[in-house]
């Protein structure tokens, strides 16, 4: 049974940039400051890496009960029997990437036009992440998608919409009036000195602004 997600707040992993030694402290902190969704991404690991990585996450959110997906590897995410799978628009397409996870797992597809947007909708994504909404150096050549085409999107697409991209203390207030269902954080949360503190003032903007 496809599990029900809070999108408030949805933490992408960098280990790059975090502030802590471990992961795995990370991401406890994280959850404890009120993340609602993790993302594992690991661009540098090699299968056998990020596997291990993937066991060692995947104990710490099902101890909190949050859900983990899995950036890009459909086959990580089937062989720890992570909740889901994200996966991009350089990605195998969102049809063949549900056959794959079948019924049962969390689909998400990343999106940074309108038409992609309804597309991934169409072909079986159960949330989308829209953007970048604004520049960032955790992915520097990410395609920028404005306000304007973020309100046609959700006008058109009716499954949850998660903003990617820039998202911190100084820009979720733009997103004050839009029907968006999260935010994806990277730095504004996993390199603060403070994780659980940078998590809970972070939701906490959001939900103001809900």
């Amino acid at each position: 049974m496809k599990p029900m997600i809070d999108y408030r707040l949805y933490l992408i992993t960098d280990r790059s940039i975090m502030s802590t030694d471990k992961l795995e402290i990370a991401v406890e902190q994280a959850i404890l400051g009120g993340c609602t969704v993790v993302q594992l991404r690991e661009k540098n690991s090699t299968s056998l890496e990020f596997y291990d990585t993937a066991i060692k996450i995947k104990e710490i959110t099902s101890k909190y009960k949050i859900p983990l997906i899995i950036n890009d590897r459909i086959d990580i995410a089937m062989a720890v029997d992570a909740e889901g799978v994200h996966i991009g628009q350089r990605d195998m397409p969102p049809s063949v990437a549900r056959d794959l996870i079948g019924d049962d797992k969390i689909l998400g597809v990343s999106a940074s036009t309108f038409e992609e947007a309804v597309i991934a909708e169409k072909y079986g994504a159960d949330y989308i992440g829209v953007g970048a909404m604004f520049s960032t150096n955790t992915k520097s050549d990410a395609r920028l998608t404005s306000i304007c085409e973020l309100k046609e999107i959700r006008k058109h697409v009716s499954i949850p919409i998660v903003v990617i991209g820039g998202i911190n203390k100084n820009t979720i207030p733009k997103f004050q009036g839009i029907d968006i269902n999260g935010i994806a954080v990277v730095s504004a949360i996993i390199s603060q000195p403070d994780i659980k503190m940078a998590s809970k003032e972070l939701k906490g903007m959001f939900m103001i602004g809900k």
